[in-house]
């Protein structure tokens, strides 16, 4: 009897004891919980810490990172060469040289496509062009293109190469207006010995309360003029823009296509009529612009420069209100803070924070689904280039054999809408895939253009068309001026 008690005891203490190490685990669980949701209260309540003073003239990227490193050391990671199926740039060996010191550039498309040289001939595209590359490389990548020994290019190049809101600032005596028309008139490399570095974080964010704010004038006056044909005047982009409109409009400001305007070289958007590539067209017919005269053809011509802007507006995402940051600066967890990914990237190679965060598939499909739109509007796009380049040699040839001056311009206004309509989807830093029906519809008007300037040539009647006339890509609403 006293051994079945002794074990009733032993079990009981057993018990108690047991029970009392799985409290003490528990209430150390609970604790540990608890403390880390305190930690992770207070990190999000400060979500970051004041190293140092930001003014409105600290425009070195390093001294932001000392108060943000999580996104500086993301910043500093745009220097990644990663090709893309259509995009991206793998990194190519150079030799360095005292005109050019970089010992990497990235492949020229020239050497990819020979056909560019045709479409861009007598202009410095024609001498060098290269794959894009990350932010890190956008200064010195434009300070060292052989554009520049062929070319006098201006200051106004600076706006969207380098990090130009503090030099700006200086030159105008504080006025940013000012200062932007000062240096649009320098010489590019008077204006270069003024700015230090690529875009930075200054040129985005206010340093002292880091919202989003465009600090571009040409982006400035391009939305005011923009609204104003939308019927709101007065436009100020800084003020009344939503912050979700301003995850977008600060990548706009250099993702655009734009001109040098005037003797004066004043980075201008053609927005009055509106966004689509033939509204941008109609405004260069009514403000009368011609980039160069092309060398084969004798056709003034027009160079499409990177409206990721303008097409992403007319593509599924712009209208549903997805930004640019949504897409390629996602936003990531860092601890208990949620941060935009500063390390600027095509989706394609980040679709997990990309993609996935709305569409629930894959990463496969999603991936194929990308490549499907970019591989059609590559095909198109190559249908197009032949076709334009066919029309450039008839002109050529046709020109040589003394065909009448009146109708080889009918040809060569042809060659002018055509070749811009192309341009357009290949300046385009998306293949296609920022609106896909649009930059179909574009390659399918620029084919039937270059067709429609390669009939005329021969004398074959343009259906549709009056003797002597022609046709102008124009998006037509009832009154036979472009929609809005």
């Amino acid at each position: 009897m006293a051994d079945v008690n002794d074990r009733r005891r032993f079990s009981g203490a057993r018990a108690f004891v047991l029970t009392a190490v799985v409290a003490a685990l528990v209430t150390l669980g609970v604790v540990a919980l608890l403390i880390s949701i305190f930690q992770r209260k207070q990190e999000a309540r400060n979500p970051f810490y004041r190293v140092v003073e930001l003014t409105d003239e600290t425009d070195d990227p390093a001294v932001w990172g000392k108060n943000f490193p999580q996104q500086y050391d993301q910043y500093l990671r745009t220097v990644d060469q990663v090709r893309t199926r259509y995009g991206g740039s793998e990194a190519v060996p150079q030799t360095p040289s005292q005109a050019d010191p970089r010992s990497i550039v990235a492949q020229s498309r020239l050497e990819e496509d020979p056909r560019l040289r045709t479409m861009w001939a007598g202009y410095a595209f024609a001498t060098d062009f290269r794959e894009e590359r990350g932010h890190a490389y956008m200064l010195d990548d434009q300070t060292f293109t052989e554009r520049q020994q062929v070319a006098k290019q201006p200051g106004t190049c600076m706006n969207c190469h380098g990090s130009v809101y503090v030099p700006f600032k200086k030159l105008g005596g504080g006025d940013l207006i000012k200062g932007f028309e000062v240096m649009n008139q320098m010489p590019y490399f008077v204006a270069r010995k003024l700015v230090s570095h690529p875009v930075t974080c200054i040129d985005c964010h206010a340093p002292d309360t880091m919202a989003l704010r465009v600090t571009r004038p040409g982006f400035m006056e391009g939305m005011r003029a923009l609204k104003a044909s939308q019927g709101v005047q007065d436009y100020d982009v800084n003020r009344m823009a939503t912050r979700q409109e301003m995850r977008a409009f600060v990548c706009g400001q250099c993702h655009v296509e734009y001109y040098f305007r005037g003797t004066e070289k004043r980075l201008t958007f053609p927005w009055s009529r509106g966004l689509t590539v033939d509204e941008i067209l109609a405004y260069y017919e009514e403000n009368p612009h011609t980039d160069w005269t092309h060398a084969e053809s004798g056709a003034p011509v027009l160079k499409a420069q990177h409206p990721e802007f303008e097409m992403w507006n007319q593509g599924i995402h712009g209208r549903s209100g997805v930004a640019c940051a949504d897409c390629h600066m996602p936003y990531i967890r860092v601890g208990a803070m949620k941060i935009t990914d500063h390390h600027v990237r095509s989706p394609v190679l980040n679709i997990n924070n990309a993609c996935q965060t709305c569409h629930k598939w894959p990463e496969e499909e999603l991936r194929a689904r990308v490549y499907t739109i970019q591989d059609r509007t590559f095909q198109s796009r190559n249908r197009a280039m032949d076709a334009l380049v066919a029309l450039i040699t008839d002109l050529k040839e046709g020109s040589a054999r003394g065909i009448a001056e009146e109708q080889l311009n009918g040809a060569r206004k042809l060659q002018r809408y055509a070749q811009f309509m192309l341009d357009f989807v290949e300046a385009e830093n998306s293949m296609g895939f920022h609106a896909p029906q649009e930059a179909q519809r574009i390659l399918a008007e620029s084919i039937d253009l270059s067709r429609q300037g390669q009939l005329a040539l021969r004398g074959v009647p343009v259906p549709g068309l009056k003797a002597g006339e022609v046709s102008r890509p124009v998006a037509a609403g009832t009154d036979g001026k472009p929609g809005k």
